[in-house]
């Protein structure tokens, strides 16, 4: 059991795209008693957030542009394993659900039932159990019973990145801009995913993104 005083203190990093998402939630999460030290409009804001707020608890939206909420929460977790992580969503299917549960995160929830859940999926992950809402947990069951298996991804962290961002219709001198590269090694990361998927045009990367969870169709 938790020490009640630090219980009631727990800091929160919230992340979602939509201003009134954001507003919403923090209202939720400050009706429980916890502190919303810092708020992001998208992935990299949230994870460079991340790595200056001393926060207990991440929420973050799975869909938001530039770098999604799986890929946010992995690269938070490698760089603060302790750190917990909670995922908001509208997707119920298998693919979004184990990507999340492989890169580490142990709260998965549906957004339309962000009101009754969330709250309990933040004092479980703290405890150190893993919460999916209910539907998304006989999801998962089901499809293990069926033994169904994730598709392996090939791809490093930073090839997802440069994947999503050709995916969202970015050129290769904007992924350079954004992800902090040259222009070069952008062009060489796109060759290289290219290869490693066997796809040829960009329309076959943005089917294997939606595919796999890193943006939405």
């Amino acid at each position: 059991m938790l020490p009640y005083h630090w219980w009631n203190m727990l800091r929160i990093l919230l992340a979602d795209d939509h201003a009134v998402v954001r507003e919403g939630l923090q209202t939720l999460l400050e009706a429980a008693g916890w502190t919303v030290v810092a708020k992001a409009a998208d992935g990299r804001e949230a994870v460079e957030l991340a790595n200056k707020v001393p926060a207990d608890v991440a929420v973050l939206d799975i869909s938001m542009p530039g770098l999604n909420g799986i890929e946010s929460g992995r690269t938070m977790l490698r760089a603060r394993p302790m750190l917990k992580v909670v995922l908001l969503t509208m997707h119920a299917e298998e693919p979004y659900v184990i990507e999340a549960l492989r890169a580490g995160i142990r709260g998965y929830v549906l957004k339309t039932q962000a009101g009754s859940d969330l709250v309990e999926a933040i004092q479980t992950v703290v405890a150190g159990k893993t919460y999916l809402s209910p539907g998304i947990s006989q999801t998962v069951a089901d499809a293990m019973a069926a033994g169904w298996e994730p598709e392996p991804d090939p791809l490093t962290a930073r090839e997802r990145e440069v994947l999503q961002l050709v995916s969202e219709g970015r050129t290769t001198k904007e992924v350079a801009s954004v992800l902090g590269i040259s222009v070069k090694t952008a062009e060489t990361h796109r060759t290289r995913l290219m290869r490693k998927l066997d796809v040829h045009e960009t329309a076959g990367l943005v089917r294997y993104a939606i595919r796999r969870g890193i943006i939405e169709a």
